[in-house]
């Protein structure tokens, strides 16, 4: 897919709206993890070297209720100043007099945080009125956030077509890793899908086995497609009424030539808490009073064997409960060959969404990934095959 970029983009004296995600995890207002203000400041660099004056728009949480202090904005504005080693002002709104005031006063090397876009209803509604005000704020429009790239909403497509528009330099990269390990990936192609429930990414399934020559799949998902093989699965997390939908899924990655890899064996336990009482069973031989929380050490060493022949891996959820130990073990046996691999130059791999950052880091693995994507939902519904409004509208 070709984007317009910042190549070919004159920001020079102008008001750049540059929509971000500054949505980061915060302790009584203060920001505990960079990576997403770390992602998007060398968009906002690059634009302030270009003579343009960022003004930059995000959501922050959740809000249901209009303004919500816990759920300002201007809980990052310390941090990504630390980050960006510039002065952050902040607007108390997003648009209005307020907004407009800030804009016509920010001086030159400086940037301008404005108040949470989710803040007015007329965000996720997209609404016209709305994203013609947000619009009313710049000359131009830099989109930087592919994490919300699945959502219609007004400040990431409304503004874009109201204004002359590209994707910034993390909206760039995002999109030309993945494209890389999906639509065209050097193979052998090898997919770790690891979560809790099937129903949550039957549509990420469905698609992958048509795309993958492999597909691992873990966590709680796997034991509704054992329960489908008519295994036991005792106390386990799994969606029995999801087992026709499982045995069909299994069925097209037969006719599709895609190898699927379910745990042989299992590490099982009567309680879910750290370093409870557990044993390594063979996956046809879960206690009927036990719970499945791990792959056990045969089902690891099938799936490093596989990454050894792998030349692109994409990865997204964990294998097993890997909050808990010592249940990281596969998870984190599993990614640490993915990493020496990659590290060796063998493997391009790519990974992201929900729960397989922490996953990730927690094996200490993450940075040695060739790419880890900070998006959740956008990076699933791209690997499902659907178009994102908000990639759509830079083509």
């Amino acid at each position: 897919m070709t984007l317009r970029t910042l190549d070919n983009f004159d920001v020079a004296g102008k008001n750049v709206l540059i929509r971000v995600d500054v949505n980061v995890p915060t302790d009584n207002g203060r920001v505990t993890d960079l990576t997403r203000l770390d992602r998007i400041a060398p968009t906002i660099l690059e634009i302030l070297e270009m003579g343009g004056k960022p003004i930059l728009l995000s959501h922050f949480g959740r809000p249901t209720r209009g303004f919500d202090l816990n759920l300002s904005t201007q809980q990052t504005v310390s941090a990504l100043s630390q980050v960006l080693k510039r002065r952050v002002h902040f607007a108390s709104s997003c648009i209005g007099e307020v907004a407009q005031q800030a804009v016509d006063t920010l001086p030159e090397g400086d940037v301008l945080m404005l108040e949470n876009t989710r803040f007015h209803a007329g965000e996720k509604k997209n609404d016209p009125e709305f994203a013609a005000a947000l619009a009313a704020l710049g000359d131009c429009f830099v989109s930087d956030t592919f994490s919300t790239a699945h959502r219609a909403h007004a400040s990431v497509v409304g503004v874009a077509e109201l204004l002359p528009s590209c994707a910034g330099r993390l909206m760039e990269q995002e999109i030309q890793q993945l494209e890389a390990a999906l639509s065209a990936p050097e193979r052998p192609v090898l997919a770790v899908v690891g979560g809790a429930k099937v129903s949550s990414k039957l549509m990420l399934l469905e698609h992958l086995v048509e795309k993958m020559d492999t597909v691992v799949i873990g966590g709680g998902m796997a034991n509704t497609f054992l329960a489908a093989q008519g295994y036991g699965v005792g106390q386990s997390l799994c969606e029995h009424e999801m087992q026709d939908t499982a045995k069909a899924i299994l069925a097209k990655a037969k006719t599709s030539n895609c190898e699927i890899i379910l745990p042989t064996d299992i590490v099982v336990a009567r309680e879910f808490k750290a370093f409870s009482e557990n044993e390594t069973l063979a996956a046809d031989a879960c206690p009927a009073d036990s719970m499945i929380l791990d792959a056990g050490p045969a089902t690891v060493e099938a799936i490093q064997s596989r990454l050894d022949t792998a030349k692109t891996v994409i990865w997204n959820g964990p294998l097993g409960a890997f909050e808990i130990p010592p249940y990281n073990k596969a998870t984190d046996a599993a990614a640490a060959h993915v990493a020496t691999l990659t590290q060796a130059g063998k493997l391009n791999s790519v990974a992201g969404g929900g729960d397989t950052i922490a996953a990730l880091n927690g094996s200490n693995s993450a940075e040695k990934f060739t790419y880890i994507s900070t998006a959740g939902g956008a990076f699933l519904e791209w690997l499902e095959g659907k178009t994102l409004p908000g990639v759509k509208v830079l083509a």
